[in-house]
């Protein structure tokens, strides 16, 4: 079989990833080479998210070199994935799930998000995050920090924030995990979809030999059934990465519970609610949960931010 080319993008975080699936791979017996492509949100690094448009922002170029046959496979974050892929494009694996919890990182001691004494400024550049940080601890502060995980770590060292709101496992993949100050319960603060895993992405016409060997030597399928289940929930509700909508899906046995919500821009009003049902309903469950929810007053709350966001 022909070496794999594998699209990503630069980052040291993004590099890990290629290779831990160059990696999984290379065990499997199959050649690999690494492409990197820069894309528009590593670009554009002085405008937020919401403002340039959650689609297709760290994915966009991945995929015109996907459609060019210049890479066989792009490698993503799960959870930078856009809730529906354009024509042509399909996943066709995740990786194991690494732990899910958003964590709290500082170079300081002793930082709480709970110490109300000491006010805190906390930088993040998700919605969602700001979102649940307005609802659940209304002193803190945020402010907008994008960039690379060291881009952040740096502007955090240099005062334009005390500490920084982040995913366990890309602190924990960069070999930061000393730096977590605190890890945050996942019933206040539910991640992202996708939250913990890698995804691998392909064209459509990817040759089907080669798209089962790579499946063959990186899924993992409880890990898959998982994201099925909450990308279907982000899908239904056409949430992206501006968006504040929230989900995390469990596994007991052959039983799947998926979790998740939708939260204002100011925090102030947040609707949630699970469903659970069986792992081979996992797309059926999430679309489910994510109705329910519109039909709870989440419909009102997304044609909000739609129009806070256009402004």
């Amino acid at each position: 079989m022909e070496k794999i080319k594998i699209g990503t993008r630069g980052s040291l975080l993004a590099m890990w990833q290629a290779e831990h699936i160059a990696e999984l791979l290379n065990k499997a017996g199959l050649a690999t080479e690494l492409v990197t492509i820069e894309t528009k949100g590593d670009k554009v690094l002085d405008v937020s998210i919401a403002k340039i448009g959650s689609k297709g922002v760290f994915t966009e170029e991945l995929e015109e070199q996907l459609a060019s046959g210049s890479v066989h496979i792009a490698v993503h974050s799960a959870k930078d994935l856009q809730s529906t892929l354009p024509r042509g494009f399909e996943i066709i694996a995740f990786t194991e799930r690494e732990r899910v919890n958003d964590v709290l990182v500082s170079h300081k001691k002793g930082i709480s998000l709970e110490d109300r004494k000491t006010p805190i400024v906390v930088g993040t550049s998700s919605t969602r995050r700001v979102a649940v940080l307005k609802h659940y601890f209304p002193h803190i502060k945020t402010v907008e920090v994008r960039g690379n995980l060291q881009t952040r770590f740096r502007k955090m060292e240099e005062g334009h924030c005390d500490a920084l709101l982040l995913a366990y496992a890309g602190v924990h993949r960069m070999g930061l995990a000393d730096k977590i100050a605190q890890v945050l319960d996942t019933d206040l603060f539910v991640p992202a979809v996708g939250q913990g895993s890698v995804a691998v992405e392909a064209s459509s016409s990817l040759d089907p030999a080669i798209k089962k060997a790579i499946r063959d030597a990186v899924n993992h399928d409880r890990t898959a059934a998982r994201l099925i289940a909450e990308r279907a929930f982000l899908e239904t509700l056409e949430g992206g990465c501006s968006i504040p909508v929230f989900g995390l899906a469990t596994l007991h046995e052959d039983r799947l519970k998926i979790k998740g919500g939708i939260i204002s821009l100011n925090g102030k009003t947040i609707v949630q609610d699970a469903v659970t049902g069986k792992v081979a309903d996992a797309r059926a469950l999430g679309k489910k949960l994510a109705e329910r929810l519109l039909d709870k007053g989440g419909d009102a709350i997304l044609k909000e931010i739609k129009m806070q966001l256009k402004k």
